[in-house]
């Protein structure tokens, strides 16, 4: 029961700490939890992206409650581990306050996630310009197609390439060239793929390309790398689960240990058998690591 108690003030007091330093680093940065936001705005953007990140995706705003459950989880998983190693009251606060850095990690995992699922519906999207491209219809139709399409293949209406397709359209109608659109989407997107199109996209307005074997081209190239990366996640899967499975396994044998038989691990309790468990913490953190970032593909 104290290993719990120990956890949450940990959390309570990184968490804390935390948002106080971003408000004061950043003012208004800091998000509200979601019942104050609902109460006090109307026509908010999707959770968990604030007013000014809706179209940047390379930023993402945590929401209070995120962040909150982020450091907690992160605190309680730290104090177990300081209580486990250690044995000591101030290991498991000074490694449970280590959860200030878990909100950032977080966010650059949800950011890389918005930014596949964005390449994905970027990829459909592409294939129904291609085909109205194809029965002869406009660039600037054609685009009002795909975004009817997109609407019926994906029914929350706050997806990503929905409302950019509807800005696309939107500034196409007020006589913006389509080709500015679509660069100044690329360059927010911060997806290689998207950049190239409409760099190309562009080269082709310009000089008279013909668009039709561009989209079919850029459609199928996206595709084809997309299918490679997933033939790639199935071979690694079972090394991914591997790894998770290696790095889990010494905390358990550890813990059997050190409960089992406690005169046993005694000595690495106390004296120079801290440095001992501290190097072999800190090997294991490096074994994951660098697991994570062989396996990783596309980072």
């Amino acid at each position: 029961m104290r290993i719990v108690w120990i956890a949450l003030a940990s959390g309570a007091a990184a968490y804390f700490a935390y948002a106080g330093w971003l408000r004061w680093k950043r003012p208004g940065a800091f998000p509200k939890p979601r019942f104050l936001a609902k109460l006090t705005s109307v026509g908010s953007p999707p959770a968990g992206r604030s007013a000014e990140d809706v179209w940047q995706y390379d930023r993402y705003s945590m929401s209070a409650g995120e962040t909150a459950a982020a450091c907690a989880i992160a605190a309680a998983v730290l104090s177990a581990i300081g209580l486990l190693f250690y044995k000591h009251a101030a290991a498991c606060v000074l490694l449970g306050s280590a959860c200030v850095f878990v909100p950032r990690l977080r966010r650059g995992q949800l950011i890389r996630k918005r930014k596949e699922e964005l390449r994905r519906q970027f990829k459909h999207a592409l294939y129904s310009v291609s085909s109205a491209l194809s029965a002869g219809k406009s660039v600037e139709n054609a685009f009002r197609e795909a975004a009817t399409d997109l609407r019926m293949l994906y029914p929350d209406s706050r997806a990503d390439m929905i409302r950019e397709l509807e800005r696309i359209n939107r500034r196409t109608e007020n006589a913006e060239p389509i080709e500015r659109s679509l660069l100044d989407f690329g360059s927010r997107s911060g997806i290689e793929d998207v950049k190239q199109f409409a760099d190309a996209f562009a080269a082709c307005k310009r000089t008279g390309g013909d668009l039709v074997e561009v989209m079919r081209r850029t459609s199928n190239l996206i595709g084809e790398k997309m299918e490679i990366e997933q033939d790639l996640a199935v071979l690694i899967a079972q090394k991914k689960f591997e790894a998770k499975a290696l790095g889990l396994i010494p905390f358990a044998i550890v813990a059997f240990l050190a409960f089992g038989s406690p005169d046993y691990m005694e000595p690495l309790y106390e004296g120079a058998g801290r440095l001992v468990m501290s190097a072999s913490l800190v090997l294991l953190g490096l074994s994951q690591w660098l697991a994570l970032r062989i396996m990783s593909i596309g980072a």
